[in-house]
This record gives C-alpha cells, sequence and structure tokens, in this order.
C-alpha cells in the first residue's frame, strides 16, 4: 500500500487521487524513449550503408575494360626458337572482358620491341561479355638470344555507340625470351698428310660457335680413334680440352699433336684419326641431346726401306726395257740377212 504525508496525515493512493496514473505514464514515456533510441541506430545504420554503395554504384556506371594474358610455357614468358627450320613464333593467350552494362567497342594495341606482332585490332563486346584471343611474335632467324618487353593494351574507344566519357583501358606487361640454341661446325686444315715414322706434328682444327649465344665446346680425338692410333704406336696429346666461343664469332684453333710410330715396318700405312667437339649448353638445356660434330683426317706413314731398296724396282725397269729394246735389234739384223740373200739369188 502507498502512503504519503500530507498537511502531517498519511494518504491512501487510490485511483480517485490520480497516483496510479502517473506511474503508468512514466512507464509509457521510458519505452518511448528506448524506441526512439532504436529508430536513431537504424537510421545510422542504413546511411552508412548507403555511403558505402555510392561509390560502388559510381564505379560501374561509366565505361571500363578487364584484360589478361597468360603465356602457355612454364617460364611465364613468351618464348621463341630461333634456330634454323624453328616457327620463329610465341604466343600469348589473353581474355578482354566488359564488367558494365554498356555495349563498348574495345582497340587492341600491341608492341614488342621491334619484333612483328599479330592481335585482332578492334572487339565488339555486349554488356558483360567477354573474349578470347591470341597475341603473337615474330622473330628472324638466327637473331641472338635476348630478352623483349611485350605490352598489350585494351582500350575503350566506344560505349553504345558514342565515344566513352572517360578513359577507360586495361594494360599486360609480358617478358620475350629470344632462346638460345646449338651449332657447331669443325674444319681440318690438313685432312691429309704424309709422314715418316717417329715424326712429331700439331695437327690443326677450327671449332665454329653458329649458334646465337656464346657456348662451351669439349674438344678432343674420339675414345674410339685414339684406341687404335694408341695401339699402332702413335703418341697424342691435346693442350686444350674445351674452348669457348661467342656466337657467330671467328672459329676458334684447336692443335692435337701426334707423334707416328717409331717402328712402322717395310711397308706403307693409312691411318685415321677422328676429332670431336661438343656444345655443353646443348647437353645441359636441349631436349635432342648434345650436339656434336666430328672431322677425320687420314694419315699416310710411310715404312722403312734398306740403303738402296728404292732402286730394285728401277733397278728391274731398266733391265726390262734394254731386254726389249735389243730384242728388237736382233730382228732388225735378221731383216737385213734376208734382203742381201735373196738379192744373191734372183730367180728364187
Amino acid at each position: 500500500m502507498n502512503e504519503r504525508v500530507t498537511d502531517g496525515h498519511f494518504a491512501k493512493a487510490s485511483s480517485q487521487n490520480g497516483y496510479e496514473g502517473r506511474e503508468c505514464g512514466l512507464v509509457i514515456g521510458e519505452g518511448m524513449k528506448a524506441l526512439r533510441r532504436s529508430l536513431f541506430l537504424l537510421a545510422v545504420y542504413m546511411a552508412s550503408i548507403l555511403v558505402m554503395a555510392t561509390p560502388t554504384q559510381a564505379q560501374i556506371s561509366v565505361p571500363a575494360v578487364d584484360l589478361q594474358c597468360l603465356s602457355p610455357n612454364p617460364s611465364g614468358a613468351v618464348d621463341v626458337p630461333v634456330y634454323p627450320g624453328a616457327t620463329l613464333t610465341g604466343f600469348a593467350n589473353c581474355r578482354v572482358t566488359n564488367p558494365n552494362s554498356y555495349a563498348e567497342r574495345i582497340q587492341i594495341q600491341v608492341s614488342a620491341d621491334g619484333l612483328v606482332v599479330a592481335a585482332p585490332g578492334t572487339i565488339s563486346l555486349g554488356p558483360n561479355a567477354e573474349s578470347e584471343f591470341q597475341t603473337t611474335v615474330r622473330a628472324d632467324q638466327r637473331m641472338t638470344m635476348s630478352g623483349r618487353n611485350l605490352i598489350v593494351t585494351a582500350t575503350v574507344v566506344e560505349a553504345n555507340g558514342a565515344p566513352p566519357p572517360n578513359i577507360a583501358e586495361s594494360q599486360v606487361q609480358m617478358i620475350i625470351n629470344i632462346l638460345q640454341f646449338s651449332r657447331l661446325q669443325v674444319e681440318a686444315t690438313e685432312p691429309f698428310l704424309q709422314l715418316s715414322p717417329k715424326t712429331d706434328h700439331n695437327f690443326e682444327f677450327k671449332v665454329y660457335n653458329q649458334g646465337n649465344w656464346a657456348d662451351k665446346f669439349k674438344v678432343g680425338v674420339t675414345d674410339a680413334s685414339r684406341e687404335k692410333l694408341e695401339d699402332n704406336g702413335f703418341q697424342i696429346s691435346i693442350p686444350a680440352v674445351a674452348v669457348e666461343i661467342d656466337g657467330m664469332a671467328a672459329p676458334q684453333k684447336v692443335r692435337v699433336m701426334v707423334r707416328t710410330p717409331k717402328n712402322q715396318g717395310w711397308t706403307d700405312e693409312y691411318y685415321t684419326l677422328e676429332f670431336e667437339a661438343v656444345s655443353e649448353f646443348s647437353c645441359r638445356y636441349e631436349t635432342g641431346g648434345c650436339n656434336s660434330m666430328a672431322q677425320m683426317i687420314t694419315i699416310y706413314v710411310r715404312g722403312v726401306y734398306l740403303p738402296g731398296f728404292e732402286l730394285i724396282p728401277s733397278l728391274a725397269m731398266l733391265g726390262f726395257a734394254a731386254a726389249v729394246i735389243a730384242k728388237r735389234r736382233g730382228d732388225d739384223d735378221e731383216d737385213d740377212e734376208d734382203a742381201e740373200w735373196l738379192e744373191a739369188a734372183p730367180g728364187l
């Protein structure tokens, strides 16, 4: 029971004196305040959403384009082979996308540091459409190994049939690898030589690097050829076992020091020496295996003759010629005697 003091007396609250109505009004007022506070927080939240959504809506409301290009090679670059007989081309797969509601005409521009390029000039895309194309580059045969830049640019030049109000473009940069290849040539300065027994001689071979970059070459006499020559009494020495040569540079000269057999015998003999050069780059990186070239030379070693032995065939020929001449003279004398006898007997 609620009571309050009025003029020194206690009074009881009742519906007649209004105390219950005042308490009810206080409760309602507190509820309204809570409701207004909730509505205010809700309004702030909605306003923040609108503020964040406005830039996004503005961003897609103008023409735009997106370009992506990827290489099919594991290196991620556009690899171009330039060895003789190669395709001399490399390419990247590209995708251009229209991310908005405009009908766009997009221009494709490609630059490749002076290389020949091929790509579509323009591409038309509808709203939220995309298209794929290839960007191809072409190099010259035997071009020096190098790296170059490939730049592909997509630019919106028309949106809904009119020039775009903004600059809308997308660009991709990639690396072009002009691949190295190996190629060589071997030349003998003396492909045939006659030597005497126990004679020293330096055979010279020229090694050419016809690849498109510096390469190191292992040089020497093949195992089979060396084994056969040494079994016959030859001695072989090679001062250098490897040479490094720049691509398409002057040849490198390689010497092979040879000593002929000490005991050749009575007859002449022919021997072969096979020189070989092998590209180290090809052995490490080229899928076809080691690239090599061999050059064979012939060594004619004369036999050992006794003093005067060389004269025997000549003397035999002279004796044969003298016998033929003597026989002819004998035949002539017999003819003369027959003629004299016939003259002495004319009746016969």
